[in-house]
């Protein structure tokens, strides 16, 4: 996914994300509700184009997926409301990019009960298990095996242990391949946990020196900002506008943010 298409992409994550530090363990829930908006556009090319066209009302396409989805959560209708209305250099990538915040809500669910890293573990064991099985690796994503049937092969390979989230996962990667192989999809949802797995790391870039109890007071700051533990890495840096410049994974907290945490600042250098 490139150009037009990444850019809306990426904008839908930073809207969803605060939802899913909100929503905790629902995000499962979430996310299997986006997951059953991603077989309602793979199973109709024309609802994708009517969806996608540049030239049809952003309103108009919100209403139409809102009905679409009925009675699931409205945070699921918001979200899909908002990638609805944003523009797609391909009609394709409006699904793609419905199945990476499903995929995203599963993830953040781990992340919330504590059991991300085992997630991380149980699909990397997943996927090494499969390296030497050709013929488990082509039922698992060929289109000639029922969906039924291939979601059946995963559920036997987890054999009824391991995270919710990883059952979750595992399963939709066989009943829904999407076209990819189904180690690739496992790599993928590897690579989504690094990402969120990064965005745990604060990187704190400070006009002075911190020093332990400064980046402790930070550590909780932030913590309760984002609703998990922080670990604190700082650099020092004189030139930092307003003193103090936080990224966590992609997100970088401007000006406008550092404002309303200037009281902490402040608490930070008594």
């Amino acid at each position: 996914m490139r150009g037009t298409s990444r850019a809306s992409l990426v904008a839908a994550e930073g809207r969803f994300e605060p939802v899913l530090r909100e929503a905790g363990a629902q995000g499962r829930l979430l996310g299997e509700q986006l997951f059953a908006l991603v077989d309602a556009l793979d199973s109709s090319g024309s609802l994708r184009r009517t969806l996608t066209d540049p030239s049809a009302a952003g309103d108009a396409k919100a209403a139409l997926v809102a009905r679409l989805l009925g009675a699931a959560d409205p945070r699921v209708v918001e979200a899909a409301s908002g990638l609805v209305r944003a523009r797609w250099s391909a009609e394709e990538d409006l699904a793609d990019a419905v199945e990476q915040l499903a995929f995203s809500a599963v993830l953040a669910s781990a992340e919330s009960d504590g059991t991300l890293e085992q997630v991380a573990e149980e699909l990397f064991r997943l996927g090494r298990a499969l390296a030497g099985q050709r013929e488990v690796r082509r039922l698992l994503y060929e289109d000639s095996v029922h969906a039924q049937a291939r979601g059946d092969l995963a559920d036997r390979l987890m054999n009824g242990t391991g995270a919710t989230a990883t059952r979750v996962l595992a399963r939709r990667a066989a009943v829904a391949p999407r076209g990819r192989r189904y180690v690739a999809t496992i790599g993928h949802l590897e690579d989504l946990i690094a990402e969120r797995r990064s965005r745990t790391v604060a990187t704190v870039t400070s006009a002075a020196a911190l020093d332990a109890a400064q980046q402790a007071r930070l550590g909780d700051i932030l913590a309760r900002a984002y609703g998990r533990e922080m670990q604190v890495q700082v650099l020092v840096d004189p030139h930092v506008l307003g003193g103090l410049r936080v990224q966590v994974g992609p997100e970088v907290i401007d000006a406008t943010v550092l404002a309303r945490l200037a009281d902490a600042r402040r608490r930070l250098a008594s």
